[in-house]
């Protein structure tokens, strides 16, 4: 088993450290309750999931803005699962949906563990796409802020990733280079492949197993990560 060898490590939040499907999930639960869906929220759900990946894909391309995502994103699911919602409720649903998801702080089991070992022999870092008013109090509510010296955020930033201005821009507000970086996320695309293109090193943090390829090591549980650094 090779050793990795980086100097500054970034992370990925969502989808990596904090549990983004577990925290939406109850936050739906939330809103259901509060607007009175009567819809069943499993069901809701196992279309959500994919169709909000679908259209953070079509975010990241630049083909859709924020504000079309958040609304787009609950009228189509509603629309799949055959279930009548007005514009309105849409509209407040979905503001409701970003008030509220950053009051969960569910993250991946040994993220903590992890961080605590890392931060001892390395800068840590945060670097995401998400919405910027939502990560910083994700990042606190969770426990993790403290971990990190630097926090970059596509929204902040005006790139996306796996858009090599975004990178450039984090490494050089960590004061790193390329070749001495990794960056660990669960996105091939936009984590993996965009470290990669820009001379990172990766990890892929895959927790449901469904990846397979060899551009850098893939792990499924956190608890892994440290045999390799």
């Amino acid at each position: 088993m090779d050793k990795l060898t980086p100097k500054h490590i970034f992370f990925d939040l969502d989808h990596t450290l904090w549990d983004f499907e577990k925290n939406s999930a109850a936050t739906f639960e939330l809103l259901f309750d509060k607007f009175n869906i009567s819809l069943d929220l499993t069901q809701f759900l196992e279309v959500y999931v994919p169709a909000n990946m679908e259209y953070w894909k079509l975010y990241r391309q630049g083909k859709i803005a924020k504000e079309e995502l958040r609304y787009r994103r609950l009228s189509d699911v509603f629309n799949r699962c055959n279930y009548r919602v007005s514009d309105r409720m849409i509209g407040e649903m979905a503001d409701g949906y970003i008030e509220y998801l950053s009051s969960f702080t569910h993250v991946f089991d040994y993220t903590k563990e992890l961080l605590d070992y890392l931060v001892e022999r390395y800068p840590l870092h945060i670097l995401t796409n998400g919405f910027a008013e939502i990560q910083s109090k994700k990042l606190k509510g969770a426990g993790l802020e403290s971990y990190f010296q630097t926090v970059v955020n596509a929204e902040d930033v005006g790139f996306k990733k796996p858009d090599p201005r975004i990178f450039a821009f984090a490494l050089d507000k960590a004061k790193a280079t390329a070749s001495e970086s990794l960056m660990i996320g669960d996105d091939l695309e936009a984590d993996i492949l965009g470290a990669k293109n820009c001379g990172f090193d990766a990890l892929h943090f895959d927790v449901d197993n469904v990846h397979s390829h060899n551009h850098c090591v893939i792990v499924n549980c956190l608890s892994e990560i440290k045999q390799y650094l």
